[in-house]
Formats: C-alpha cells, sequence, structure tokens
C-alpha cells in the first residue's frame, strides 16, 4: 500500500515514541515535525532523519495528508482544529479535547470537509487486552454485570521537573490517565449510559519532587481524587477510581465480574501483561498468551522491565480505515464518548448529581492476531 505523508505538532518526549515506532506500520511515512520552539523541532528532526518546519509550513505542507498532534492537552483542540482547517486527516494525543462542545466542533468540521479524527490511547490495541476482549467475547466468564477500573498513585510531581499543568483543569487524574481505563472498558462493554462521582483534593499545593526546581509547591486546581460509578448500556455497573492521593495499595488495574466466574486485565497504560481467570471453582489461573504481535515485548521499562510498546497502532489502522473506507478503532465518537463520560464525572462529583450522558458510540471491532499483523509492515 502506499504511503501517506504523516507530519507531527509538538516534540516533546511523547514525539520520540511516534518516529521510533511508525516505521513498524504499513501506510506510516513521518515527513516533518514542527514545535513552537524551533530549537525543538530542529533537534527531533536531526534525530530522526525528517523535515523540521514551524507550524504554519508545516500545515501548509503539501506531502503531508495526516497530522498527529502532540502539543500540550489545553492546545489540543486549537492545533486540531487549525489541522482539519488545512485539509488533513488528524490524530491527536488524548486527551482529545477539554470539553464535550469542543469535540462537537471538530466533529461536524471534520465531516463537513470529509477528514477523519482519530485520538490515543490505543493501547486497548495491545495483545493482552485484545485477549481478554477475545474471552470476554466467547462467554469465558458469562455475562459482565460489574466491575472496578483502577489507577492510584501519588501523582507525577515525584518525578516530572515542570508538573504544573498536571493539576490544572483539563488534567488531573482523570483526564490524563483515565483515558487509558475509559477506552479500554469501552472496548470490553460499550457506551455508558450514565454516571455519578465524588471528588477531592488531598492537598491544596503539591511539591515538585525533581529537577532544578525541586521544593518549590505548585497550585492544586483540579480534583486529584475522583471515585466514580458508571453504569453502561450492557447493564454493567463500574466502580472507576483515579487517584493521585494514593502512596501505596494492592488493588488491580481491572477485575471483571461475570456469572460464570472472574476475569484480571492488566494495566492499561502498556499493551501487554498477563490475564488470569477464576471460574464458579474459584480457581485462579493465567491465560496462556496468544501469539498477538501487539503482545511481544520490544522495549525495557525501568521499573517494569520488558515490555510490549506499539503506540502509533491506532494511527496506523485510522490510515488503513480511510483507504479502505470503514471505521476506524480509535475513532472520533469513541473518543468523544470518553470525554463525555470523564468530563461528567468531574461535573457529578462537583454537583452531586448523576449525569445522564448525550453521547453514544459502538465497540470497536476487535483486533485480532490477523487483524494485528494487517498493520504492520
Amino acid at each position: 500500500m502506499a504511503n501517506l505523508g504523516i507530519g507531527i505538532i509538538g516534540c516533546g518526549n511523547i514525539s520520540s515514541a511516534y518516529l521510533r515506532l511508525a516505521p513498524l506500520f504499513k501506510g506510516l511515512e513521518v515527513r516533518a515535525v514542527a514545535d513552537m520552539n524551533m530549537e525543538a523541532a530542529t533537534a527531533r528532526a536531526a534525530e530522526f532523519n525528517v523535515k523540521a518546519q514551524s507550524v504554519d509550513d508545516l500545515l501548509a505542507n503539501k506531502d503531508l495528508d495526516v497530522v498527529i498532534n502532540l502539543t500540550i492537552p489545553d492546545a489540543h483542540y486549537s492545533i486540531t482544529k487549525r489541522i482539519l482547517e488545512a485539509g488533513k486527516h488528524a490524530y491527536s494525543e488524548k486527551p482529545l479535547v477539554l470539553t464535550l462542545e469542543e469535540g462537537e466542533t471538530l466533529r461536524a468540521l471534520a465531516a463537513s470537509k470529509g477528514l477523519a479524527v482519530g485520538c490515543a490511547p490505543d493501547t486497548f490495541l495491545g495483545g493482552a487486552h485484545q485477549q481478554a476482549r477475545a474471552l470476554i467475547d466467547e462467554g469465558r466468564i458469562g455475562a459482565i454485570t460489574a466491575a472496578v477500573a483502577c489507577v492510584q498513585n501519588h501523582g507525577p510531581e515525584g518525578w516530572h521537573p515542570s508538573p504544573e499543568f498536571f493539576f490544572l483543569p483539563g488534567a488531573g487524574p482523570m483526564l490524563d490517565l483515565g483515558p487509558y481505563y475509559v477506552a479500554n472498558l469501552i472496548n470490553f462493554l460499550g457506551p455508558v449510559k450514565r454516571v455519578g462521582a465524588v471528588t477531592s483534593s488531598a492537598t491544596p499545593t503539591r511539591t515538585i519532587g525533581s529537577g532544578a526546581r525541586a521544593g518549590q509547591e505548585i497550585p492544586v486546581k483540579t480534583p486529584t481524587n475522583i471515585h466514580a460509578l458508571l453504569e453502561f448500556h450492557s447493564g454493567a455497573m463500574v466502580n472507576l477510581t483515579t487517584s493521585w492521593d494514593v502512596w501505596h495499595h494492592k488493588r488491580n488495574h481491572f477485575e471483571f465480574y461475570g456469572t460464570e466466574g472472574t476475569m484480571y486485565v492488566p494495566d492499561p497504560n502498556f499493551f501487554g501483561g498477563v490475564v488470569e481467570v477464576a471460574g464458579r471453582d474459584g480457581v485462579l489461573t493465567q491465560v496462556a498468551p496468544w501469539d498477538h504481535p501487539f503482545g511481544v515485548p520490544n522495549a525495557e521499562h525501568p521499573k517494569h522491565g520488558p515490555l510490549a510498546n506499539y503506540r502509533t497502532a491506532g494511527l496506523a489502522d485510522m490510515v488503513q480505515a480511510v483507504m479502505a473506507g470503514r471505521d476506524a478503532r480509535c475513532s472520533l465518537d469513541r473518543t468523544l464518548h470518553g470525554v463525555d463520560v470523564m468530563t461528567a464525572c468531574l461535573t457529578s462529583g462537583a454537583s452531586g448529581a448523576f449525569i445522564t450522558l448525550t453521547t453514544t458510540c459502538t465497540r470497536p471491532a476487535a483486533l485480532g492476531i490477523a487483524e494485528a499483523r494487517a498493520l504492520m509492515v
């Protein structure tokens, strides 16, 4: 298949992952990068042998068909809007937008121009999560009646040298890490019907723990402790916790409770991991990993050891979807429904009321072994 020209706006840390992993996938050729800081763009371009451009010049570049938006969350809406206005398909890092209204504007603009919009996270396409999806779909633990999804730690101020943006509206644990969990819940269970939540923050400030500014206090302006209840159209009820007010815990990332058993699913921030299942007999067993290409370790994590990292898979799937005229798995509709879920949780926490969602979506198509291999070079 012919390659589509890919451009990247935003040359921070995550850009190296896209530039490094894009060559694994069919149809992707990164040709140019841009950043408000031209020095950052020039350095990244030299590292990966691509062209460095200003943002304006990249958007005007006729050799580019798709632009990846890797800017800070507060700029995601405005940059994606500019990408669409330039007549190019857009793929954004999470979150796509910070409000449902911004997302609806992008949806209308993309539809008017016949363009696609996709958004990370794509980790739910990973080997472990797709194997868990296949087991759920075949009825291994029966009908899912309830689940627990949990991300808990003490936040990024301990390791990030400039963590202010994590604690501003539009971030916090719900909008920073919640997308991984919500996208995977939609993958497993489909759309959410309504949500209710309570929210808080343990402290009004945080102390930077690393870098030149270590010891400096920064304000906390968004909830850092969110406990939500999600009711799905399928009938399943899910407890979703996202908290940066926890020093240690023993909770699992995902526990799915079905009429025939229980399933434990690994961290949705990664593509691989171990799936465990217990039946009615209560005997817990590890599921032998299947031969899925997005479950094969290809990187070394300083804390977790060997892991599978195939970020860019969602972009590759979107590019092939555009060419084939099919639905992309990391589609705008699913991403926007995820934004609706997360922002409704925050609104519910502030108001004390359950909120019925105004968006919906379908489950993404499963990505089995053959489908995943078809995305790769």
